[in-house]
């Protein structure tokens, strides 16, 4: 990727090396096996419910920045440039639609964190929180997303941030709030299959994002969107799920299988246009 010419988002909370108490028990393990694979999703609802039974915070002063790997500094950067391309990105599109776009919160954190939304191990993976409308992710995920996921590359990287920003587009437009009302009162089956179109627009979002970057900034290199589809394929819940447990299981679909993931998220890339991201339409789903 091209990312020399992109201003570094201020939006950036780094927690890093502070440690949280972290609440233990069955649901937060369910929390872990149900998320861990996953590329992420407002864990509110399953959160909440650990929040009050979490042991407090651990205050420690934050490590000397000096003291970090040149690594993780790197991709500190690299994230913060992410990020500040997206908001570039999605104020323009909000402000074409009359619209102001108030750009979230990335948190960096280490281990553990506690967001409005309750606690969170890094082994739920990236997240977006709608109550403090912040992202979350220990950078550690990305060798996870290279070694584990099989999805290398600078634009695979970037499609993280992107779709949990994606899930914020989602937030600010209403849609989460519409879709959480839906979610208490359906079976878990019928939350399943919301939660899949919840995650496919974030998929398509992020690759609007990407269209809109390139086109104004080039930031795609030869290979950049291969890395991409693969990364998006590769945390497929059918692929997901054949690793884990050697069969699929359709009816507890969280984000949609491989080749969804892969639709939606060329959708996004190849129009640029997000009311071509409408996965709620009847059919939306089908191939």
């Amino acid at each position: 990727m091209r990312l020399d010419d992109q201003t570094e988002s201020t939006n950036i909370e780094d927690r890093r090396g502070i440690p949280v108490g972290v609440a233990g028990g069955g649901l937060g393990l369910v929390v872990v096996v149900v998320v861990a694979m996953l590329l992420g999703v407002d864990p509110g609802a399953l959160l909440r419910s650990v929040q009050d039974g979490a042991p407090p915070a651990v205050q420690q002063p934050a490590p000397n920045p000096a003291q970090r790997p040149p690594a993780e500094d790197e991709m500190k950067h690299f994230v913060a440039k992410i990020l500040g391309s997206t908001e570039s990105t999605w104020s323009e599109i909000f402000a074409q639609h009359n619209r102001k776009y108030v750009a979230p919160t990335l948190v960096l954190f280490t281990g553990a964190v506690k967001s409005a939304c309750g606690m969170a191990q890094a082994a739920v993976g990236p997240f977006y929180c709608s109550e403090d409308q912040k992202v979350y992710i220990d950078l550690a995920f990305y060798r996870d997303l290279r070694t584990r996921f099989h999805a290398p590359g600078e634009f695979a990287e970037a499609y993280v941030i992107a779709h949990e920003v994606g899930h914020h587009v989602q937030n600010l437009l209403g849609a989460m709030a519409r879709v959480q009302a839906r979610e208490r009162s359906a079976s878990p089956v019928e939350a399943n299959a919301i939660s899949v179109r919840v995650e496919l627009q974030a998929d398509c979002y992020a690759g609007v994002w990407a269209n809109h970057a390139n086109a104004e900034h080039h930031i795609l290199e030869p290979g950049d969107v291969e890395q991409g589809l693969n990364a998006a394929a590769q945390i497929g819940d059918d692929r997901l799920q054949m690793r884990a447990q050697g069969y699929v299981s359709p009816e507890s679909f969280t984000h949609g299988s491989s080749e969804q993931r892969v639709r939606w998220f060329r959708t996004g890339l190849e129009t640029g246009d997000p009311a071509r991201c409408n996965t709620f339409a009847r059919g939306a789903l089908n191939p």
